[in-house]
């Protein structure tokens, strides 16, 4: 009876010795769910000034290397679970396009250009593919330890708002646009001004490597949904001038004439009243490449010191 009980006692041993590191490893994650998030890259844009040598090419064949602008980034990554994180983040970026950039007969007569800050608030949710373990404190040649996947890929979707304020060049001075009308908004019973703060749905893919425990660095590329055909201030037809007047009530009517049309009139046929401006079928895009360094900090909650009773 004696003896049942000792090889019961050390099996039971046996599995603690087991199960514990174990089940404190796959606990790990928790003691750092945050991590600081800041980043530099690139921005660009889908609309219709610039673009390639072709008329209204879809999507990426549509881009323009030559508009690439900066971007910059930071965030708060919240581990919610070993494969789920949400990330908040602001990135704040530029984006541009201009028809002089591509050699397509209509799009080089219409002569359009504008550039705009974007600044974009948003939240995503991150699942991995691949369990991020926790690694080793340090990266010691020799030296073992639970270093886990160095890489970690994963992809995002998420929601945010966004500003922007496109801007064109006349006789020296950058002009933003949203206020002069271009396209005749609030004379034309079908045209309202457009809002320059508007909502979007980032989705894209990253990558994280490990340096050690708490640093890692990464990139993620990110492209953006909007639901304005407006970022570049370009979407219908163009408007009688006699409309943009109304619609700017004579303040500023001159530039907003000149850069609602900025053809050399060479053809005024193609830049008549209604004819093609833009495409409002298709609404803008912006992505971000943005590569980033990735710190993990622990969150601790303080005591409360206990009052001494008397």
């Amino acid at each position: 009876m004696v003896s049942k009980m000792i090889k019961r006692g050390f099996f039971l041993i046996l599995i603690l010795v087991v199960c514990i590191p174990q089940f404190a490893d796959a606990q790990r994650w928790k003691r750092m769910r945050y991590e600081m998030i800041g980043g530099l890259g690139a921005s660009n844009f889908l609309g219709e000034l610039g673009g390639s040598d072709q008329i209204g090419g879809n999507f990426y064949k549509d881009l323009d290397f030559a508009s690439t602008r900066y971007a910059l980034h930071a965030g708060l990554r919240y581990k919610i679970t070993k494969l789920i994180s949400a990330k908040g983040s602001l990135t704040i970026g530029m984006v541009s396009g201009d028809d002089k950039l591509t050699n397509e007969f209509s799009r080089n007569n219409r002569n359009l250009h504008f550039k705009s800050t974007i600044v974009e608030l948003s939240a995503q949710i991150e699942p991995s593919f691949i369990a991020e373990k926790s690694g080793s404190r340090y990266r010691l040649k020799g030296v073992k330890g639970r270093r886990g996947f160095s890489i970690n890929p994963y992809p995002f979707i998420g929601i945010g708002l966004f500003y922007f304020n496109p801007k064109a060049l006349y006789n020296g001075v950058w002009y933003a646009l949203q206020p002069l009308r271009t396209e005749g908004q609030g004379a034309i019973a079908t045209r309202k001004p457009y809002s320059r703060i508007q909502m979007c749905i980032p989705v894209g893919l990253g990558l994280k490597y490990s340096i050690d425990r708490k640093l890692s660095i990464g990139l993620e590329y990110g492209v953006r949904k909007t639901f304005t055909d407006y970022i570049d201030d370009v979407s219908t037809t163009y408007a009688d001038p006699e409309f943009i007047y109304n619609a700017t009530q004579g303040v500023q009517t001159d530039v907003a004439i000149n850069l609602a049309d900025p053809s050399s009139g060479e053809f005024p046929e193609k830049t008549a009243p209604g004819q093609q401006r833009g495409d409002p079928a298709d609404n803008d895009v912006y992505m971000f490449a943005i590569i980033t360094a990735n710190y993990k900090f622990r969150v601790t909650k303080r005591r409360r010191r206990s009052r001494p009773k008397f």
